[in-house]
């Protein structure tokens, strides 16, 4: 398990970040998973963050610990994934989608892959780069 992966399970929400046309948007997610070395994170095909992951992949991810003044930030891209496997670990690892999706090949349940840039995670001793 990675340094950034743990971080964000940690913290339990973390904010992702994309581009709206020319603005920026954020928005809390909960479900992340890490498979070889990649995060993926899941948004329906019927969201504003679909939409905005297909136009332009470059995203970030940000969350704070609770209760203290650790942060991490990571930078990447993100690619729809349409394994079927794939999905169906996402399903298994975080429990919480079972509220919106019972199967893989569910409608509108969609998955990304996204390849990490950069992943910091800043503390009160400073900042410590994961990639």
């Amino acid at each position: 398990m990675s340094r950034y992966y743990e971080f964000l399970k940690d913290c339990g929400v973390f904010f992702l970040l994309t581009v709206n046309a020319d603005a920026p948007a954020g928005r809390p997610f909960a479900a992340v998973m890490e498979r070889d070395n990649a995060l993926y994170i899941t948004a329906a095909d019927t969201k504003a963050v679909y939409r905005q992951m297909k136009g332009n992949p470059n995203i970030q991810i940000v969350a704070l610990k609770a209760g203290t003044r650790e942060w991490i930030r990571i930078s990447g891209t993100a690619e729809e994934c349409a394994d079927i496997q794939m999905k169906q670990k996402m399903l298994d690892d975080c429990p919480i989608l079972s509220k919106h999706y019972s199967a893989p090949t569910d409608d509108h349940f969609c998955i990304f892959r996204v390849q990490i840039n950069e992943a910091y995670i800043t503390t009160d001793e400073g900042k410590e780069i994961l990639v």
